[in-house]
């Protein structure tokens, strides 16, 4: 069986960010609660728009296969920001059935650091650039 890299690299692509997109859409014109969070941690509120970035701008760039690698690193520190703000609690803990509490967030990031490594592969839009 002969390996196609690029197509697994497209498969990760569309996982990745098609997946956080979902996430960011139902974030559009729904800053609040985020903004309250930010307040609760005294950090400014306006930090709130940067959900935009991680769970927008940077998966529709992932998907294309845009600068790809700098999408991933925009993506892989907006969820690790998502962890310190929101699950930083959980950070240390198992479910009932023995999985770690973040596994999804878990796969988001280190899904990310590895597009950050590898690039988007020539199954995308561009791929000649030192940040795809």
């Amino acid at each position: 069986m002969r390996k196609n890299t690029d197509l697994g690299l497209l498969v990760l692509r569309v996982a990745v960010g098609l997946l956080m997109l979902l996430h960011g859409i139902a974030k559009i014109g729904n800053t609040g609660f985020i903004e309250g969070m930010l307040a609760e941690k005294g950090l400014p509120e306006f930090m709130a728009y940067g959900v935009y970035i991680t769970e927008v701008i940077a998966p529709l760039l992932i998907l294309i296969g845009f600068r790809t690698r700098l999408a991933a690193a925009a993506y892989a520190l907006g969820v690790l920001f998502i962890i310190g703000l929101v699950h930083a609690d959980q950070l240390f803990s198992l479910t009932k059935n023995g999985g770690w509490e973040l596994e999804l967030v878990g796969l988001y990031l280190l899904g990310s650091v590895a597009l950050f490594f590898t690039g988007g592969g020539k199954l995308a839009v561009s791929h000649y650039h030192k940040w795809d």
